[in-house]
Formats: structure tokens, C-alpha cells, sequence
């Protein structure tokens, strides 16, 4: 699939149904529908990549593919930072691979997403087991464009990333399972305001 660098928003969106339906009237094409994802966030027994925000991911939906990411920097809410991907034919042996290298899973989390083609971005619907939420990702000047198009420019943006927003919220409501997962928070339901407090 190959590098690039990765320029994106992610906002908190309580309910993404009328959020999808002013991304149609904005001529959105639905790229990929309603997929469910499993993901493992992969580090070395002493959190070597952690204490670097190096990301090692690996992600199964409608296929498998292993990612690299390095520290972002975040400019105005929008966040950039070098992406590597490719697709593997066997998630199972690639996660085999990566424990015989002596990486060990960090964290496993789950998501449904929904992928819209929006001009030059990608705009994804994302629902999370604490919440919903709308990445868009591409040129930025293009962003800025889509937010204004979809009525976002002023909403809250977030600077950090879904497993970054775990860790605070494991703090902040003394959380005490490991993994993100749609088992783990059945039953927890997290207040709106609770996003805007969070870096």
C-alpha cells in the first residue's frame, strides 16, 4: 500500500446519522459501508514504542494489513505524521511473525467504521465502544474545506488518537480493563462533556 504522510481532524460526534446524511447532500460517494475492524496495537515487553508514539498495528475488516505510524505533531487540531501500510494475505501469521520478533500486544480494540470519499478527502464514520466519532483525513486546505462543507469548522477538534482517549478515560473513570472493546464498555455510558476535556 506504501508510505505517505498522514494529515487528519477527528472530532466527537454524538449521533453520526444526520452527519451522514449532510455528508450526501455535500456529494459524498460511500466508499465502504459499515465494517466492523479488530486491531492490534503491538510494542516490546519494556513499551519501547510507546515511549516514542511509534504505532506497530495490526488490522483486520474486509482484509489484513499490518501499519506503521510515527510521532505525530498537531497544528490547529489537525494532526500530521508518517504512515506506512501494507496489506498482508494472513493476519494470524503476521501476528505470529511479530511475537517472534519479540513484540507482544499492547492493546486490542475494536471499532465499526464507515468510509466516505468527500473531493480530496476521506471522511470516516467511526463508532468506537466509548463513542462516535468523524476522522477526515487529506490535503489540508482540503480538511478545512470539508469541515466548513459539513458544518464543523467551530466544532471541537481532538489531539489525539482513539487509544490515547482510552488511556485518559481509563484514568479519569479508573477503568480497569486493558483492551477497547464493545465487551469491556457494555453497560458504561460516557458523558458528551467528558471529550471536550480531553488533550
Amino acid at each position: 500500500m506504501g508510505d505517505k504522510d498522514e494529515t487528519e481532524v477527528k472530532l466527537y460526534v454524538g449521533d453520526l446519522a444526520p452527519l451522514a446524511e449532510r455528508l450526501v447532500a455535500a456529494g459524498a460517494v460511500l466508499e465502504h459501508p459499515r465494517t466492523y475492524e479488530h486491531n492490534i496495537r503491538y510494542d516490546t515487553p519494556a513499551g519501547d514504542l510507546s515511549r516514542q508514539y511509534i504505532v506497530l498495528r495490526l488490522r483486520r475488516d474486509t482484509r489484513a494489513r499490518l501499519t506503521y505510524k510515527g510521532p505525530a505533531s498537531i497544528s490547529e487540531g489537525i494532526m500530521s505524521r508518517f504512515e506506512a501500510e501494507v496489506t498482508v494475505d494472513d493476519f494470524e501469521t503476521m501476528d505470529g511473525i511479530l511475537r517472534a520478533l519479540g513484540y507482544v500486544p499492547f492493546v486490542i480494540y475494536e471499532k465499526y467504521r464507515t468510509t466516505y470519499r468527500l473531493g480530496e478527502v476521506e471522511v470516516v464514520l467511526d463508532e468506537m465502544p466509548f463513542g462516535n466519532f468523524c476522522e477526515i483525513e487529506g490535503p489540508r486546505a482540503a480538511i478545512v474545506a470539508a469541515l466548513e462543507a459539513l458544518g464543523l469548522a467551530e466544532h471541537p477538534r481532538i489531539g489525539t488518537s482513539y487509544l490515547g482517549m482510552f488511556a485518559q478515560l481509563k484514568q479519569m473513570l479508573h477503568l480497569p480493563f486493558r483492551d477497547l472493546t464493545f465487551a469491556n464498555f457494555a453497560g458504561i455510558v460516557i458523558p458528551p462533556e467528558v471529550f471536550d476535556r480531553l488533550t
